[in-house]
């Protein structure tokens, strides 16, 4: 009921309010939600290794002060083959795309643990950014905690990049002579951002990541970047990078590692415009859905390839006890006997889990005691 009523309030923002949406792209599993769950401070997008954890496109809000984040978490941009594969519906193909039309800025996220795709952006992205040109964008490479040789990171950068950010040409300065088998204390590591708008942050971040953006590209030594050309699909064939990024942040997102200096960006970015909700929204799921996408997490987390896919969720009760604690009650249907013997596991083991570890994600999610139950069931 609260939720549902500050949703439908009108937003209480200030006299002069800023705003900034921002649409979160990149393949399957490249650590969106858990970038977007790290902005907000709360956990409100489900997260798991497996991919296709987000099924729609939700947002997430940060407000502070005069300035409101809408955080359009999408998901992984995919093509139809997979998506069939995965048993995804149609909206899993459209929704990324719509979250463009409705963005300010846009953020792509590239896990740079992948050593099979990490040197170029995946097909779906390149093509999702050469329909939106106009719209400023951002590279941020994630996971470079799972990264062993950090110098790596300056070979990943220039080829998503194709050695352009901003209108400059990037350079790998001499001066970073870093042992490959560094701590995770490199100056890479430290400093994550080339090129960030805080002044003195702006020299360190260059001179730590050994980035250097010296030569304008294209515009009579202004530094102002080239307006990017709308491409066509036969121009993305052998495409591997987009050199029309603004900048390039390096963090860890579920360390929490230098998402704070993104999130400064993101607040510096804003421009003044009405906000869409009242300050006291997270989100603009309801509880029911958040639960519903907690649980199928755990589910991804637990059973095996394709099986968490063919899951169906139906909830038989949720109500709010005398003391303020929620009771919830969820069916989890399957498609087959065998099925509910894996999500039962052995004593059961398994659902008892996924029960224990979603209840507790739902506490802090909600921050309220919750009693949750499942029962398995085989689809009649």
């Amino acid at each position: 009921e609260e939720q549902r009523r500050l949703l439908q309030n009108q937003p209480d923002q200030p006299r002069h309010p800023r705003v900034l949406r921002i649409a979160v792209i990149g393949a399957p599993n490249a650590g969106k939600s858990t970038l977007s769950n790290q902005l907000l401070g709360r956990k409100v997008f489900p997260v798991s290794k497996k991919v296709h954890t987000t099924r729609c496109k939700a947002r997430g809000v940060i407000t502070q002060q005069d300035t409101q984040l809408i955080i359009l978490d999408t998901p992984g941009l995919t093509n139809p083959l997979k998506a069939k594969r995965h048993n995804l519906d149609e909206a899993m193909l459209t929704d990324p795309w719509d979250s463009m039309k409705h963005a300010d800025l846009v953020l792509v996220l590239v896990d740079v643990s992948d050593r099979w795709t990490r040197n170029s952006l995946s097909k779906e992205v390149l093509k999702c950014l050469s329909q939106f040109p106009h719209i400023p964008s951002v590279l941020v490479l994630n996971k470079v905690d799972l990264l062993k040789k950090k110098f790596l990171l300056l070979e990943i950068a220039t080829d998503l990049t194709d050695g352009i950010v901003n209108g400059k040409k990037l350079e790998v300065k001499s001066a970073l002579k870093q042992d490959s088998s560094s701590s995770a204390k490199s100056p890479l590591h430290e400093s994550k951002v080339t090129g960030s708008p805080f002044g003195q942050e702006r020299n360190q971040a260059q001179e730590g990541s050994g980035l250097d953006r010296s030569s304008d590209v294209g515009g009579a030594g202004t530094g102002e970047a080239q307006e990017p050309k709308h491409h066509g699909p036969e121009d993305l064939k052998d495409t591997k990078g987009w050199p029309h990024f603004q900048e390039i942040f390096m963090l860890a997102a579920l360390r929490g590692e230098e998402v704070d200096t993104l999130k400064r960006y993101l607040l510096m970015q804003a421009k003044p415009g009405p906000w869409e909700f009242h300050s006291d929204v997270l989100t603009n799921q309801s509880p029911q859905e958040i639960c519903d996408n907690i649980i199928r997490e755990k589910i991804l987390e637990y059973l095996p390839l394709e099986v968490p896919y063919g899951v169906t969720q139906v909830t038989d009760i949720w109500e709010e006890g005398e003391c303020g604690e929620l009771l919830i009650v969820q069916s989890l249907l399957v498609p087959r006997e065998s099925h509910k013997r894996m999500l039962i596991g052995r004593g059961g083991k398994v659902i008892s889990r996924i029960a224990q570890e979603a209840g507790q994600d739902l506490m802090n999610a909600f921050l309220c005691d919750v009693r949750l139950k499942l029962k398995v069931e085989v689809k009649s």
